[in-house]
């Protein structure tokens, strides 16, 4: 996509005329831009008014759903950032819990996804969920980024969600450490209330993979 010359008349109006621009030049309806970017249509459109501001996620997901740099859609006249095309790079993308590093070719690996450039990093990988025991913060076919961190202590990363394995089994699961009986123990959680938490036997078999860190695709 071509973008507008930053002293395009556009840009001297307030941010929902340069999102309703970019939208319409990819033909989209309020409702398919909302649905795309995971906002309600409702809001986008007093966005569009130029009744609301987009909070900082709202802006990077609308930037992300029109394909166009962030600093595009802010538009600060003549001096905003120079226009780039988004850059992505490729990570490993798995429907299960790897037990090697993602730098090493596995049979667990489904392919390559593409997440933006500031998202990469060698020592992560992308996993699509089949997992419920995070909803509703993470749903079934979501695909979420994880930093492979196999054997960190489990204190360090107390309350994020952990990509686990417990007997062999995989677990997505929030990772607490209690003490109990002057016994430190660990907890694995879930954010769906009807799956009960785990409590980790100190002799069962149980390493943690990696840490999650962003969620980066949803099919709605």
């Amino acid at each position: 996509m071509s973008f507008l010359p930053p002293d395009h008349p556009v840009f001297r109006g307030h941010i929902g005329r340069r999102i309703r621009y970019y939208r319409q030049r990819l033909n989209l309806t309020q409702t398919e831009l909302a649905r795309r970017a995971n906002v309600n249509q409702g809001f986008l459109s007093e966005i569009e008014r130029g009744r609301r501001k987009p909070s900082p996620s709202s802006l990077q997901a609308l930037a992300v759903a029109l394909d166009v740099p962030p600093a595009v859609l802010i538009g600060e006249g003549p001096d905003h950032d120079t226009p780039q095309p988004l850059v992505t790079r490729a990570l490993p993308l798995y429907e299960t819990i790897p037990t090697t590093s993602p730098t090493t070719p596995s049979e667990e690996q489904l392919e390559m996804f593409p997440v933006l450039r500031h998202l990469w990093a060698e020592d992560r990988y992308c996993l699509r969920l089949s997992f419920d025991s995070m909803e509703p913060t993470l749903k079934p076919g979501d695909i979420i980024l994880v930093q492979y961190r196999p054997g960190v202590n489990p204190q360090h990363v107390q309350g994020r969600i952990c990509a686990c394995l417990l007997e062999g089994v995989p677990v997505l699961k929030r990772v607490y450490v209690e003490r109990r009986d002057d016994v430190l123990l660990i907890v694995l959680r879930g954010d769906n209330p009807e799956v009960p938490p785990t409590l980790v036997d100190p002799s069962s078999s149980f390493s943690i993979q990696g840490v999650v860190t962003h969620l980066v695709s949803r099919t709605l």
